[in-house]
């Protein structure tokens, strides 16, 4: 599976922001994909997934009131929209996609190894 990302960019606090993760390769209907965020000088961070067969998600609580994940089963993109975005966000957002089975509970959703393709990045910056 092929992953590219974009959509991200530099925006103010309060703003909303939406990025957007095209796949090619490979069916999707057997993985699970989503978000993974890493800020300078941290580790990598699971943001959100969604499972593709069922559009079933995981949103981390800390981002679940202001960020939502979907997909279109035609285009074969994953978004993530973010609203009301905060210094805090700033980082680079990765795209992923692994087994479908990551989804089934928190730890395996959040674990990087979990997942087998990853896209570039894209740089979020927000500023105060």
């Amino acid at each position: 599976v092929q992953l590219q990302a974009s959509g991200g960019g530099v925006v103010q606090a309060g703003d909303s922001l939406r990025l957007s993760c095209a796949a090619s390769g490979r069916t999707l209907s057997g993985y699970t994909m989503g978000w993974f965020r890493q800020a300078p000088g941290k580790g990598r961070e699971f943001a959100a997934i969604i499972r593709w067969s069922s559009g079933v998600t995981r949103i981390a609580d800390s981002l679940k009131d202001r960020f939502t994940i979907s997909r279109d089963n035609v285009e074969n993109t994953v978004s993530l929209q973010m609203s009301s975005l905060r210094p805090e966000d700033t980082a680079v957002y990765f795209c992923t996609a692994g087994p479908a089975g990551v989804w089934t509970s928190w730890r395996t959703a959040a674990a990087t190894g979990n997942y087998h393709y990853w896209g570039q990045g894209t740089q979020v910056t927000v500023s105060s």
